[in-house]
């Protein structure tokens, strides 16, 4: 007698039998495969976006898609920030934009130019932001599967990246996903705690590009390995695949889109202009009138570092005369200014109280930075109304204060931040790099975990505080703000620490021979528009790149435009 197979009301109602008779029953009709694998095979890394907003609902139909992911012992340790906010896109873009400069370095010199020629990310751009996070907080054995894989748990967070890439492609959208990041920079820019890590910066937004093939493939960075290349049989082989290519040398939203559009309908190639035409961008993206001249403001001051301990070639008189000769316009910053139709405002930078000399104390009381700050931020705003507002500045001994300021911003060695200046000789060189190393870990020791200000305070100068504030006070009025050489680069630095959204009214004007100049522009950001090697401070280097970017203004304005 045989008896009827009790089916069960939930879970798999098939039986052996069943499963035997029809091995394949499991799988979807053909067109759902077709359509699966079209969307695989049209899935791409995007780096475009228009500003239109991501619908909530389809943004939780996405999520909802990562979210079905498998996950090693069931564990779901993904955690998807969401991010809309626009202060926090710019810090993550500002991150992003250091490391892509951090990472060409590491490139011979044609990768290189070829890297920066790429764009890499679409963070300012793309309406939404998802960084995928992994919480390992859970002990690996306590996990069925990472007792053997430990990282198992990273590659389930992979795998819903994965599907959420897929989900958005279905659904017209596009996503990039960026890892160009400092894991603990991004880590403690959303406040993670220990223990959770982060997967790197998923761009989401309709796509303003539609490739046929993956980017880098289009740009001739690589082509796709044929699949007989990795497919592998039984074990690996002695004489298995090459591997993979090395290429090491021993490398905000509607505004921005707005600002492209007009170099994308020019009767030229995408990027014809190369660097100029992302700093024609970054000028447009500011969104306010476009300028047609601007103004070079030279500011000085004096260091008592300079008399103190022989850390310059010339005396402190110089100042006053190059400050003095600028007031006529017969210094060299004047006249390169004059030349390409800036005005020219004269700033003589003086602390209210006493100054130090670095080494043995502060450069400046905090009042005194504050204020020279808030003078700086006035200026900033009244030059503003002109047009372009270029840095200059000239101080005797203001490259040693600029190099320590740069070490404790950026934790470099003075070895690597140090440099000759107006022309100093080996002996001198090792005066500066010693006054430099003392002064710094004085500060260090005199403060557990300085703020920007209290640093620009211990290590700045007159002039370089109110140059931090001529940059917020510019940016603030959505004005670009031309960057000359070190010591206008490293008050950029303390402004974009200040407020980090000021990195996008930036622009790199020149890479001079200053040698921690090129580590200063690397943290900003930044690619220079010029590299010349000038010894000049003065804002040549910046009145020279403003009448180069003026001229490209005005051709992307003028040029012929297709239909």
């Amino acid at each position: 007698m045989t008896w009827p197979r009790p089916v069960p009301v939930i879970g798999d109602q098939t039986h052996a039998a069943e499963r035997a008779a029809h091995p394949s029953a499991w799988a979807f009709d053909p067109a759902t495969v077709e359509a699966l694998h079209t969307v695989i095979g049209a899935r791409r890394d995007i780096r475009r976006y228009r500003p239109d907003a991501v619908p909530p609902e389809l943004l939780r139909t996405v999520l909802e898609a990562g979210h079905r992911a498998p996950s090693v012992g069931h564990s779901q340790p993904w955690r998807f920030v969401v991010v809309t906010e626009q202060a926090t896109r710019d810090r993550a873009a500002v991150l992003a934009d250091r490391e892509r400069l951090r990472q060409a370095e590491l490139l011979t010199p044609d990768r290189r130019a070829r890297l920066l020629d790429l764009q890499l990310e679409g963070i300012r751009e793309a309406p939404v932001g998802i960084v995928v996070a992994c919480d390992r907080r859970a002990h690996a054995t306590g996990v069925l599967g990472r007792a053997t894989f430990p990282d198992a748990d990273l590659w389930s967070c992979a795998c819903a990246i994965q599907n959420i890439w897929l989900a958005a492609r279905a659904s017209g959208l596009g996503m990039g996903w960026v890892t160009l990041f400092q894991p603990a920079d991004l880590a403690e820019l959303l406040h993670l705690p220990e223990g959770v890590e982060t997967l790197g910066w998923l761009c989401l937004g309709w796509p303003d590009e539609r490739p046929p093939e993956p980017g880098l493939m289009r740009h001739g960075w690589s082509t796709r390995a044929p699949l007989d290349d990795v497919v592998l049989h039984e074990r690996w082989p002695g004489e298995g695949p090459a591997a993979p290519p090395s290429h090491l040398a021993g490398p905000q939203p509607e505004a921005v889109v707005a600002a492209r559009d007009t170099g994308d309908d020019l009767l030229a190639v995408p990027g014809s202009l190369g660097v100029l035409d992302r700093a024609v961008d970054r000028v447009l993206a500011l969104g306010g009138a476009v300028p047609e001249t601007g103004t070079l403001v030279v500011a000085a001051a004096d260091h008592p570092v300079a008399a103190a301990h022989a850390v310059s070639a010339y005396p402190a008189s110089v100042t006053a005369d190059v400050l003095a000769a600028t007031r006529t316009g017969e210094s060299l910053g004047a006249s390169t200014a004059r030349q390409a139709g800036l005005q020219v405002r004269a700033h003589s930078a003086v602390s209210a109280d006493p100054q130090g000399d670095l080494l043995t104390s502060d450069a400046l009381a905090p009042s005194a930075a504050v204020a020279l700050v808030a003078e700086g931020r006035a200026l900033g705003t009244e030059l503003a109304a002109a047009g372009l507002v270029c840095l200059g500045e000239v101080g005797i001994g203001n490259t040693t204060v600029a190099a320590a300021l740069a070490c404790a911003l950026l934790d470099l060695d003075p070895d690597d931040a140090v440099g000759l200046g107006a022309g100093a000789d080996a002996a001198m060189l090792e005066r500066k790099r010693a006054v430099v190393r003392g002064a710094v870990d004085r500060v260090r020791d005199e403060h557990a975990s300085p703020d920007p200000m209290t640093l620009l305070a211990a290590l700045g100068g007159p002039e370089i505080a109110v140059l931090t504030g001529v940059t917020l006070g510019a940016a603030a009025a959505g004005v670009p703000v031309v960057l000359d050489g070190l010591v206008t680069s490293v008050a950029a630095a303390v402004a974009v620490r200040l407020e980090p959204a000021a990195q996008t009214a930036l622009i790199a004007g020149q890479r001079s021979r200053e040698r921690g100049h090129a580590a200063v522009l690397t943290d900003l950001g930044l690619e220079p528009l010029l590299d010349l090697r000038l010894r000049a401070g003065e804002g040549v280097g910046a009145a020279l790149a403003a009448q180069l970017l003026l001229t490209a203004l005005r051709a992307r304005r003028t040029a012929g435009r297709v239909s």
